[in-house]
């Protein structure tokens, strides 16, 4: 489950839906969506209703209109919690 799951996303724009259920994470680029909804149901003990993916891919990195590198690609899972589920540790402060 370590190797699935790399790190929450706790930013101002994916705070904004934890009231309703909706919880965003960078997940391994291999990882699919039941192997993402047992890691999250075994580490928090919450019950998932749905997963969504979105892949962000690799980018080119340009220094002086040349090009210098490449950024990595990642993926990142939404997750859907059933009702009345919650994180602890999501809390808007």
């Amino acid at each position: 489950m370590s190797q699935i799951l790399i790190k929450p996303i706790i930013t101002e724009k994916a705070l904004l839906n934890v009231s309703s259920g909706h919880y965003v994470f960078k997940v391994a680029s291999s990882a699919n969506k039941p192997q993402i909804a047992r890691a999250i149901a075994d580490l928090y003990h919450v019950k998932v209703e749905k997963v969504n993916i979105i892949r962000h891919h690799e980018e080119k990195i340009l220094v002086k209109n040349r090009f210098a590198g490449k950024k990595r690609g990642w993926k990142k899972a939404m997750i859907t919690l059933k009702k009345g589920q919650k994180i602890s540790g999501f809390e808007e402060k």
